[in-house]
């Protein structure tokens, strides 16, 4: 076919004009394509060029060599130089048309129009040139140059090449700007990319070699010089300074970085080679196959691909293919990935039937060292049929054995157990792979498995945990003992894992711990009752605790957890299972902890602490004895069993209780303050309390006097009217804490009864009065009652010089 010619140009010659124009058209191009063409055929000198260039300066000019899409669907093959005259601008452009849907002719690539002999500086004489046949390619490009070239860009290759396959994948995708000093090499990367793209995308690529405004240029690939290329710093570009310093870092493309390594090998007949084997377009598999197969090294991610290319199509591979591939493949590295291992083994189980084990047992060796040496590569092991030979085998444990056993018996943090438990299982499959014996290091390997399991339960390890135990029944036994074991001392934890991974209790081990832990929760969904609950534990266990009482223990961790039985479960605890038991399984300090934490108002807790300091005379603190002992005072004040002396032996047992609980505290004072408040007190004990001078102890009473019972009291019966006025009005010398007590509980307690008694009420009261006290307690009683305020001393040293005499 024949292409149609342009030629525009700055300046005829002779002819002192400026402006550009066109000085031959050939015949056919639409006038559209001229309009396209104008802005694309300018060509401006370098910022540094002379005003007035020698020839010998023209030369060192850049050349703009471009194709360039067109907006009706053609495209525009053209070559721009500078011209010599005065100002340094100016140009001659030659071109050739290609109508959409056209190539070159001979489907040659554009590129290979570079310096081609048939472009012309100069308009010919005709002003309608003819249509070209044939552009032939220079020798610019001869292959050595090409390899010598791809060499020289080693560091900038797969970052390049990165970013041609997504701009032929997306055309949208950032444009690609190549900084570099001369014209030509950018020519030179254009030619590079043609002999690696799919040959619909190096023919569509659209490129300049040269241009002072990049930021307008059109073209997927755009070269500039070094002062050109400051201000391309946005999204839109990409931009390889390859007249500067090479690239940081690795290249995550594997087909970018494998067609690095081809052309620095220079090996480019690779291309043709892969280019012939099945795959999508830019699949990196075909190509790093080729690569391997002809010994070029590549990286983990070439290897990956050429492994996971092969493992798609195993049947097209011949036996000395496969044999060169798992060479290669196996060949020592120490930039392994674990994706790579996936890719290795996933090739592997293609082959296996298809391919002989003097084949595979290299992947095999490679595949369990992977596993063993690096923590983050869990994958399916090879079977024994993958070896040649045991003393592959064989070889193989002496070589890894150590490192192997090392990390099994080392212990796990608890930030690492997660991901330590699938790591365990496949270390134990590994070793009985190699027919290692693990007999003196498996309570080791079981302990600190049990121990990885409670500390972080791995749902996603325990289908792969379940397996190995039905594998490994010798495992499977340390194993669970070493769980009943610990689920002793963590029943919470034990009972979360088996929520997570249903472990099979089958055989002759008791696990009384792990049967009660996968018990529990059935147990506390039934109901509300925690006591019942604790049985239907205990019952899973098949012990008593009697016989086995630690069974006990771990029956309390389930039920109660973190929190404290109530006082009334901790005495059907102590009833039911007895005091020995308590003491062995160590539970005896739930018992302590549930009456002493017991709300002040639980009479069930003064009961527990009689009990328990009966029960476990040697085992309870000071301390705790101190604060059990004011319970149990409590307990024998209601019973009328303790000794005279009430303030002085509540402030002692205090004392040693020190710091005592709130709680246990408004217990004992607090029944110490209500059976001062009631009538049949025991008088002596009622003036030992006003004179104790104990500030906690008669705010206790001053509660306890504003307690709704007392209340009800006084406004039910005049008589305990008379005798609160009675007390409350005596002793105006007993201490501070006293006086301001009862004056309070005057004005805000008794007045507000008064206040609201009948007329028969409060001559009920008057007669109490006398009757119990004097007709001066009547009379005091009646000025109260009409005249707020305080009483006089001397009527309060004659009522309590009374108080004395009871």
């Amino acid at each position: 076919m024949s292409l149609a010619q342009l030629h525009y140009t700055s300046a005829s010659a002779g002819d002192d004009g400026v402006g550009a124009r066109f000085t031959a058209v050939g015949g056919g191009i639409p006038t559209p394509v001229l309009t396209e063409a104008e802005k694309l055929l300018g060509y401006e000198p370098p910022a540094e060029a002379p005003y007035r260039p020698t020839n010998a300066e023209l030369r060192s000019f850049p050349e703009t060599f471009s194709f360039s899409a067109l907006s009706d669907g053609s495209h525009l093959l053209s070559r721009t130089v500078a011209l010599g005259g005065s100002g340094a601008g100016h140009f001659h452009a030659h071109a050739v048309h290609l109508p959409a849907g056209t190539r070159l002719p001979g489907d040659a690539l554009p590129i290979t129009a570079w310096r081609s002999p048939s472009w012309a500086s100069t308009t010919p004489d005709s002003g309608t040139p003819d249509r070209i046949s044939a552009l032939p390619a220079s020798t610019a490009f001869g292959q050595e140059a090409l390899n010598d070239f791809a060499v020289s860009r080693s560091p900038w290759l797969a970052t390049v090449f990165a970013d041609l396959r997504k701009v032929s994948e997306k055309p949208s995708s950032a444009q690609i700007v190549l900084v570099e000093r001369q014209s030509a090499d950018v020519a030179r990367w254009i030619a590079l990319a043609g002999a690696v793209l799919p040959p619909e995308d190096a023919h569509r690529l659209t490129f300049t070699t040269y241009t002072r405004r990049p930021a307008h240029a059109p073209h997927q690939v755009i070269g500039v010089l070094p002062d050109d290329a400051h201000e391309l710093n946005g999204p839109g570009f990409r931009v390889h300074a390859c007249a500067g310093r090479a690239p940081d870092g690795p290249v995550d493309d594997a087909w970018a970085e494998t067609v690095a390594r081809i052309w620095r090998s220079r090996a480019p007949e690779l291309f043709r080679v892969a280019a012939g084997l099945p795959g999508e377009p830019f699949a990196a598999g075909p190509l790093a196959f080729t690569a391997l197969h002809a010994g070029i090294e590549l990286g983990p991610n070439g290897r990956a691909a050429a492994a996971d290319w092969a493992a798609e199509r195993p049947y097209a591979l011949d036996e000395q293919q496969v044999h060169r591939l798992t060479t290669a493949l196996a060949a020592p590295a120490d930039d392994r990935t674990a994706a790579e291992s996936a890719s290795v083994a996933r090739l592997l189980a293609a082959l296996e039937g298809r391919a002989p084990a003097t084949a595979t047992a290299p992947l095999a060796a490679l595949l369990v060292a992977e596993a063993v040496r690096r923590s983050d590569t869990v994958l399916a092991l090879p079977p024994r049929s993958a070896f040649a030979e045991p003393a592959a085998v064989k070889q193989l444990a002496e070589d890894l054995g150590p490192a192997l056993l090392a990390e099994l018996t080392s212990e796990t943090t608890e930030s690492t157990a997660g991901e330590t438990i699938g790591r365990q299982v496949q270390l134990l499959r590994i070793a009985r792979l190699l027919d290692m014996d693990l007999t003196d290091q498996l309570p080791s390997v079981a302990r600190n498995m049990a121990r990885t399991l409670l500390a972080a339960p791995a749902p996603d390890s325990g289908h792969a945990l379940l397996d190995l135990l039905d594998e490994q029944f010798d495992v499977r036994t340390a194993l669970l003992g070493e769980l009943d074991q610990l689920a002793l001392t963590a029943p919470s934890a034990a009972e979360e894992l088996l929520t997570r991974v249903a472990l099979p209790f089958t055989g002759a081990q008791a696990l009384p711990h792990l049967r009660m832990c996968a018990e529990a929760p059935r147990a506390k969904e039934q109901g509300s009752d925690r006591i019942m609950a604790l049985h239907t534990v205990l019952r899973a266990a098949g012990f008593s605790p009697f016989a086995e009482p630690l069974v006990l223990r771990t029956a309390v961790g389930l039920i109660w957890g973190d929190a404290t039985p109530t006082a009334g479960e901790a005495r059907l605890l102590l009833g039911e299972s007895g005091s020995d038991s308590h003491r062995t399984a160590g539970t005896w300090s739930h018992l302590v902890a549930a009456a002493l934490s017991a709300p002040s108002d639980d009479a069930e807790a003064a009961e527990l602490a009689h009990d328990l300091l009966r029960c476990f005379p040697q085992e309870i603190d000071a301390r705790d004895r101190g604060a059990l002992q004011l319970l149990e005072f409590a307990r024998d004040i209601r019973s009328g069993e303790s000794a005279p002396g009430w303030p002085y032996r509540a402030k002692a047992l205090r004392a040693r209780a020190e710091p005592v609980e709130p709680t246990v505290l408004e217990h004992a004072y607090g029944t110490l303050a209500h059976s001062l408040l009631a009538p049949d007190r025991p008088e002596a004990e009622l003036y030992a309390f006003v004179h104790s001078d104990d500030p906690d102890l008669i705010a206790a009473y001053g509660r306890a006097a504003r307690h709704d019972t007392v209340l009800a009291r006084l406004r039910a019966e005049p008589a305990y009217v008379a005798d609160c006025f009675t007390v409350w009005t005596s002793h105006p010398y007993a201490g501070r804490a006293w006086s301001e007590t009862r004056a309070a509980l005057l004005e805000e307690v008794l007045r507000p009864v008064v206040r609201d008694l009948s007329g028969s009420e409060i001559a009920a009261v008057e007669k109490a009065a006398e009757r119990t006290g004097s007709s001066r307690t009547a009379e005091a009683f009646r000025a109260w009652r009409r005249r707020p305020g305080t009483l006089g001393r001397r009527l309060g040293s004659r009522l309590a010089a009374r108080v004395r005499r009871f």
